[in-house]
């Protein structure tokens, strides 16, 4: 299997990522790639469904806090994405081999915030289920502008803040556990791929904390 990315990139980027908690990678997907997932994420528009916050049992839709809709993506299921499931292999492989995080599984969803979306600050784990260990948004947005708001807002120890437009093609890497972040209200039709990468299995986890 060809790589997807150099070595030599991914180390830099795993260095940012370990000072400052994430990390901003632009033309993360090459053409071929980002078209195959934009084009299924428009085939499959349909069957997206309202998101909720909470796992399980415990899980409740709240469109004060949470607007978007999402479809959770599966290996089996999924097979058009083979181009994306090489390129999470590699980066499971690149965060086992160089920063020892024992990852063993992953989940994966596309992102729909309709205009007027937004998700209000939070952290990408549960109280019972605490094994997301690195999130991951790659975003899929056609020409993106100033003023068409869906920023990423991450919010740093030191009390700052950070905002990471949704540009096609950017992925927005960073530490599940540490790194409180909000998505800002879009002004158009916003998507992405959403995902976590894994210290254990995932059980059923497909509802984001």
């Amino acid at each position: 299997m060809k790589n997807c990315h150099e070595l030599e990139d991914w180390l830099s980027w795993m260095d940012e990522l370990a000072e400052k908690n994430y990390v901003v990678v632009d033309h993360f997907l090459g053409p071929e790639r980002l078209n195959i997932i934009q084009s299924f994420f428009r085939s499959h528009l349909d069957n997206f469904t309202k998101a909720g916050i909470g796992a399980l049992a415990d899980n409740m839709v709240r469109p004060d806090i949470r607007g978007d809709y999402t479809y959770w993506l599966d290996r089996k299921r999924d097979i058009e994405l083979e181009e994306l499931w090489n390129l999470v292999d590699e980066t499971m492989f690149i965060y086992n081999r160089y920063c020892y995080l024992g990852l063993s599984g992953y989940e994966f969803h596309l992102a729909h915030y309709p205009k007027g979306g937004h998700y209000d600050k939070h952290l990408d784990q549960f109280n019972n289920r605490s094994n997301r260990t690195i999130s991951m948004v790659i975003y899929l947005n056609k020409d993106w502008q100033k003023g068409d708001g869906g920023e990423l807002e991450i919010f740093r120890e030191d009390g700052s803040t950070v905002l990471v437009e949704p540009l096609e093609a950017r992925c927005v890497m960073f530490k599940s556990a540490d790194v409180p972040h909000a998505v800002l209200a879009s002004n158009k039709p916003r998507y992405s791929l959403t995902g976590w990468l894994l210290q254990q299995p995932s059980a059923l986890g497909q509802f984001l904390g």
